[in-house]
């Protein structure tokens, strides 16, 4: 594959590109999703509304802070560069901190589960991010090392790994698992802490293909937050199973 370039169309002047009708479409079905899906968990429709309006927002503001503070040494030099986001440079991990954050808080200021809502929203969030991952093939960004597969891209006149496309398809089947188990989670938090535990491992293998990985010294940060990520759910996992069958003995 060939990438026929990073704009769609252009009208007037301005330069509608791949990469952002791709996240805004993936956003767009993950909210539908989870609007449609809200009231198995108790939640309104409205609600889910109020918290991906925060979320969103936020998600790609964090998404692009982590994007150049991991880059500041190119960023430095480039300042006027930093707002730009349109070619690309958004670190989906940045995008679910500062969305969890996001949710969080208005979670709280709602009176309403946090823990429901992220066993709601993360399927369909693996969704948006199998395509919007796409935009990065529009951009020609987010690929690995040469490779002599008959699936690889051309970059530069390079054979190369189609990293994006993995994570594409990893993210895909794990929005097929994840809304596999949706409607018979054992416990509130179940579905949260899988998505955790099917997506902290694929980025692992992944970012070793990737050539254009942000780095923390001489590691690969995404490699660092996947395994930080991985440990932690599978922590949450063992305390909330455990939290719930204590709540079921005892008929709390």
């Amino acid at each position: 594959m060939t990438s026929p370039g990073p704009i769609a169309i252009s009208i007037a002047g301005f330069d509608i590109r791949w990469y952002g009708i791709l996240i805004a479409s993936g956003a767009l079905l993950a909210l539908y999703i989870s609007c449609k899906r809200a009231p198995i968990y108790g939640l309104a429709s409205e609600d889910v509304l109020d918290i991906a309006l925060g979320i969103l927002p936020l998600g790609i503001l964090g998404a692009r802070i982590y994007y150049v503070i991991f880059n500041w040494t190119y960023y430095s030099d480039s300042p006027s560069e930093i707002f730009d986001i349109r070619g690309g440079g958004l670190a989906i991990h940045g995008g679910l901190i500062f969305g969890f954050i996001a949710a969080y808080a208005i979670c709280k200021y709602k009176k309403i589960s946090f823990i429901d809502v992220a066993d709601l929203i993360l399927p369909s969030v693996a969704l948006a991010q199998a395509i919007g991952r796409w935009g990065n093939f529009f951009n020609n960004e987010a690929y690995g090392t040469e490779t002599t597969l008959p699936w690889a891209i051309i970059i530069d006149g390079k054979s190369v790994h189609p990293t994006f496309l993995y994570e594409s398809i990893w993210c895909f089947i794990i929005f097929i698992i994840l809304s596999s188990i949706f409607n018979h989670r054992k416990f509130p938090g179940q579905v949260a802490c899988l998505y955790g535990l099917l997506y902290a491992p694929e980025r692992f293998l992944v970012e070793v293909l990737r050539t254009d990985s942000l780095m923390i010294g001489f590691l690969r940060q995404a490699q660092v937050i996947s395994i930080v990520i991985f440990i932690v759910s599978i922590a949450l996992y063992v305390y909330l199973w455990k939290r719930n069958d204590y709540n079921i003995k005892n008929n709390l």
